[in-house]
């Protein structure tokens, strides 16, 4: 008989994720809340759970739950770029990415044989998720692998919205049903097939297309000291010069593909630019007076595909607090200069700051685009 465990009328929370955690070990299955749907989760490690699993959807896409958006490179050789960007931005979150099977490094060997078997596709790909429920991760975070989920749908395309859903559905079939209330979408997690250069939504989902568009996107982050002068500049002209050799407007960048942004390192929120960049900027056409500053941080640096900062002390601060990060962070100068602050400073300060900030671009452009 199938056990459902109301996780609000709980004395003890820890007692259910526990209870899960050793039901999953003995081979059972578990049903589980996302904030999309309820998933029924198997342990890999366990053939007689994988089984189960495998006997209660025998045709559906299944998917490994992963802890966070790091695991992901666990399991991936060679990681395509736009998968690294989606579990990047989309993760923890209403997203799975699917990459072929030939990608799936060692790792994955660690999983049963049987496991392996069912996650893998008709289409030879293997599903990854990382959710941003609070229950499940830390069921996760007790288990020595990830989980194997089946599909989000179950018969005849309904949702598993509740727990009363997945009983009505599954019945006897499923051990235990952690009921941690109605999820918070109530519909699937867009499915992504991701290969080396290319993107498209297998399943649509709760992200929108026009979404995933915009997390598959190549960030560039301008960095300087306070976010009003240096690194405004830089991303307003970078705006100007990326458009026009795209022959594009500013505003049609995030749909050729390009997101730029700035941020301090010492930053406050919400101050504007200072007046004498605001004015250097309109003597060429360039609207900075809606500005508004903002300090560099963990989400911020961790979505930039390219941080670019005026100094190599502000790339130290950065890699100073955060040192995975050495291969995206770099200076903005291509002779490896400082690009001076023209804080204090008047017009000609400012417009020698601004030369050397758009001859530096330019070349960044080129980069680019050839």
């Amino acid at each position: 008989m199938t056990q459902i465990v109301e996780i609000h009328r709980s004395d003890d929370p820890r007692d259910a994720i526990h209870q899960a955690c050793h039901r999953l070990a003995d081979g059972d299955l578990v049903a589980l809340p996302t904030e999309t749907v309820y998933v029924i989760a198997a342990n890999p490690l366990s053939s007689g759970g994988i089984e189960k699993l495998v006997a209660l959807q025998p045709d559906c896409r299944r998917t490994l739950l992963l802890k966070s958006c790091f695991q992901l490179g666990d399991y991936v050789t060679d990681l395509p770029v736009f998968a690294d960007r989606l579990a990047r931005r989309g993760w923890p979150g209403p997203l799975t990415i699917a990459l072929n099977k030939s990608v799936i490094s060692g790792v994955f060997g660690d999983l049963s044989h049987a496991a392996q078997q069912s996650v893998t596709a008709n289409d030879n790909t293997v599903s990854f998720r990382a959710s941003a429920q609070n229950l499940l991760l830390d069921v996760l975070k007790l288990c020595p692998t990830p989980l194997v989920a089946c599909a989000e749908t179950v018969a005849k395309g309904n949702v598993p919205r509740t727990a009363a859903d997945i009983a009505s559905q599954f019945g006897d079939r499923v051990g235990l049903i952690l009921d941690d209330g109605p999820c918070r979408y109530g519909e699937p997690s867009t499915v992504v097939n991701v290969n080396s250069s290319h993107w498209d939504i297998a399943e649509p989902g709760v992200v929108s297309e026009c979404t995933i568009k915009r997390l598959c996107s190549e960030i560039f982050l301008f960095v300087c000291t306070g976010n009003t002068c240096r690194s405004p500049m830089a991303e307003a002209l970078f705006r100007r010069l990326l458009a026009k050799h795209l022959n594009c407007h500013d505003e049609d960048l995030i749909d050729r593909g390009f997101n730029v942004l700035s941020a301090g390192i010492s930053a406050g929120s919400g101050s504007p630019a200072s007046t004498e960049a605001v004015n250097i900027m309109a003597e060429h056409g360039i609207e900075l007076r809606n500005h508004e500053s903002q300090a560099i941080s963990e989400r911020l640096l961790l979505h930039a595909d390219h941080v670019l900062t005026m100094t190599r002390g502000h790339r130290q601060v950065i890699l100073n607090a955060w040192p995975d990060l050495a291969s995206r962070v770099r200076l903005l100068s291509c002779d490896q200069q400082d690009i001076a602050d023209p804080y204090g400073g008047g017009p000609r300060e400012y417009a020698e700051c601004k030369l050397d900030i758009e001859q530096n671009l330019a070349e960044l452009v080129r980069q680019i685009v050839p």
